[in-house]
């Protein structure tokens, strides 16, 4: 059971070399995002998209990783409808498809906000989307 009450969850193998390629710290970034964004609902799923990146979805996407050479950014899909009261959001705010939240290397990721983005992504994937909903 990871540290997020989480049993076990598919995952996919190419999302698993993903992650080993990268350096220490990034791998610990992105494998805790994975088993946050997979304790956010069971029917999560991995998969990798535009030929290299980590994609996590539920009717739709819902975040991204992508490892840059001094953080890790969680690419959050939600239209910039979902609200962000703890102020993680680092970038993106006018970004009218996805919001960036930027973890550096030595910082914690601040799950439970965090965590109750996803779940608010997923809830917006399932009522139809974003875009829907934002008209």
């Amino acid at each position: 059971m990871s540290e997020y009450g989480l049993l076990a969850y598919v995952k996919d193998p190419r999302v698993d070399a993903f992650i080993a390629a990268l350096p220490t710290w990034q791998q610990s970034i992105c494998s805790e995002v994975r088993d946050l964004i997979h304790s956010a609902d069971p029917e999560v799923t991995e998969t990798i998209k535009r030929s290299t990146q980590p994609y996590f979805v539920v009717q739709g996407n819902i975040c991204a990783l992508l490892a840059a050479k001094d953080h890790v950014n969680v690419f959050l899909y939600d239209g910039a409808i979902v609200p962000d009261p703890h102020g993680i959001i680092t970038a993106g705010h006018d970004n009218k498809t996805a919001r960036t939240v930027s973890v550096r290397e030595g910082e914690r990721i601040k799950a439970a906000p965090l965590k109750a983005m996803f779940e608010a992504i997923i809830a917006n994937n399932r009522a139809g989307g974003w875009r829907k909903l934002k008209r």
